[in-house]
């Protein structure tokens, strides 16, 4: 049966704490307060999206799939990106509230993608599914 599938459901288990500890500390920042600087409210976060990459980087090598040579994986990491830069202006300091807000649905929008592209293998995402696009021999 091999490793694959541990991984696959470890990489699913990060990516479901990422996007709901995510959320959590969104509406935390949205209600006003400021999230926790040390100690471990601040590290977790940090701990799993480590574990995360590192878990999808296994898998990227066991099916020998990589960014640049797969259009799938190379917009997933794209989209990752920008999840990162919304999340990040989110949950910073620097930005006022409103845009806090915009960044944080954005960044949600961001997620969404990339789960719809890792669920589809397509760079189109859940439009994959809407659009389908013709084999090379059709």
């Amino acid at each position: 049966m091999g490793i694959y599938p541990a991984i696959k459901h470890l990489h699913l288990l990060f990516v479901s704490l990422s996007i709901g500890g995510f959320v959590f500390r969104g509406l935390w920042r949205l209600s006003g307060r400021r999230l926790p600087r040390t100690g471990w409210p601040h590290r977790l976060p940090h701990i799993n999206d480590t574990l995360l990459l590192l878990a999808g980087v296994a898998l990227a090598v066991i099916t020998d799939q990589y960014p640049i040579v797969d259009a799938w994986l190379t917009a997933k990491m794209l989209g990752l990106l920008v999840y990162i830069v919304l999340g990040w202006i989110a949950l910073g300091e620097a930005a006022g509230r409103s845009l806090r807000a915009v960044a944080w649905l954005g960044a949600l929008l961001a997620f969404g993608y990339v789960a719809s592209v890792a669920l589809t293998k397509s760079p189109l995402g859940v439009l994959a599914w809407l659009l389908p696009l013709k084999s090379a021999g059709a």
